[in-house]
């Protein structure tokens, strides 16, 4: 990228939130020269879909396989755009089957939990192809310049104008700037980006915006929920023991359970060539510390067939898997927000030009897709006026 290219404006991040906000914007300011950052290799950030390059044909949503909307507090805002994704035919209501697993590993169909609240949605596609179409939307694709695989170390702010400096050395210029991610404003981003102060307070020294302070005094006691996925690929003869079509099947274990397996969630996912995925969620600091220690990983790749052979050994739905199942195992990078949320009043500073959206705001949504795209919506309102 030549630093000679300045943008009106460069998001950081290519989740939902980053998505829905580009699309709106975008929408009134077809002028305007914007470009995406993101550190993946396409769309979607915590909502994304694992393309096998090694097995060909898998599509697994590997980080939210459907999203859920409360609205308890009835946003026009939020209630709009989820109608326009009805219409626009980018989602459908999720009646996929829900069961959490209770403390003799029976089944009990329980609608009420921090995965189902509200109203449940399933992407058409993929998730990944959700975060898509969204930004396709109103030809917004066309508008932006975007930057995959490329991971923003430092952020300056001189004269009116954003600087930032990938880790291969890539400069960006941008009039304004919008994070739809807060890596580069959390103390984690110390350890992950092997720096010496967090990005943004590097940017804007302490006492120079008061936003940016409260911001980042939030932000500091905000935690994360570690987490790790396990993408099973199933033989071709592997099948549910009873008939059942729906694209997902979800199976979420009570405390103990989870306790004693190691798993928060267990999803099936039919493919369109009619095999079956299980995507494995887990949340166990043991498990994953004990997945970093591990020398063998075959050795820990068998733990996880036995732990789930055991979990449903005498579930009157779910078979078996065998050893010979092919596995891969992702470590997010960022996972979901846990504790203090951020006020929505930190969202923008005019001063330095720069604005934050994502699921680590207050609200209903908090830690969720909701909340990525309440706060995509709130601050596009905000600040449609203010961007020049």
């Amino acid at each position: 990228m030549k630093s000679d290219v300045t943008y009106d404006l460069l998001i950081i991040g290519g989740g939902i939130s980053a998505c829905v906000f580009a699309s709106k914007y975008l929408k009134n300011n077809i002028s305007k020269k914007v470009g995406l950052i993101e550190i993946g290799r396409g769309l979607g950030g915590r909502s994304s879909t694992r393309i096998s390059k090694k097995y060909k044909g898998w599509k697994l949503d590997h980080g939210s396989p459907n999203f859920n909307i409360s609205n308890n507090k009835n946003n026009l805002l939020l209630k709009r755009y989820i109608d326009e994704l009805l219409e626009n035919k980018y989602i459908k209501k999720d009646d996929s089957e829900i069961f959490f697993l209770n403390e003799n590993s029976n089944l009990e169909k329980i609608k009420k939990s921090e995965f189902s609240r509200g109203v449940n949605y399933l992407s058409l596609d993929s998730m990944s192809e959700l975060s898509k179409k969204i930004i396709e939307s109103n030809k917004s694709n066309e508008k932006i310049d975007f930057f995959f695989e490329t991971l923003i170390v430092d952020m300056k702010f001189n004269d009116k104008e954003w600087l930032l400096t990938s880790k291969n050395g890539d400069k960006f210029k941008s009039k304004y700037l919008i994070c739809a991610t807060n890596l580069l404003l959390h103390k984690r981003s110390l350890k992950i980006l092997n720096v010496d102060q967090i990005p943004l307070r590097k940017a804007i020294p302490i006492k120079n915006d008061k936003k940016i302070d409260l911001l980042l005094n939030f932000l500091g006691e905000q935690t994360f929920i570690p987490r790790l996925t396990f993408l099973i690929y199933t033989n071709q003869n592997y099948s549910y023991k009873d008939y059942y079509s729906k694209k997902q099947r979800y199976f979420y274990l009570k405390n103990n359970l989870e306790k004693k397996y190691r798993f928060e969630r267990i999803i099936f996912q039919l493919q369109d060539n009619n095999k079956l995925g299980i995507v494995v969620h887990s949340k166990n600091a043991e498990f994953i510390n004990s997945y970093i220690n591990a020398k063998d990983e075959e050795v820990f790749k068998n733990k996880i067939i036995t732990n789930f052979n055991k979990l449903f050994e005498q579930n009157s739905l779910i078979h078996k898997l065998t050893f010979d199942e092919k596995i891969s195992i992702m470590k997010w990078r960022a996972s979901q927000p846990s504790g203090l949320a951020v006020p929505l009043s930190l969202q923008f500073s005019k001063r330095y030009r720069i604005g934050f959206c994502g699921d680590w705001f207050e609200g209903d949504g908090f830690g969720r897709i909701e909340g990525s795209i309440l706060s995509a919506l709130i601050l596009e309102n905000k600040i449609k006026d203010s961007i020049k």
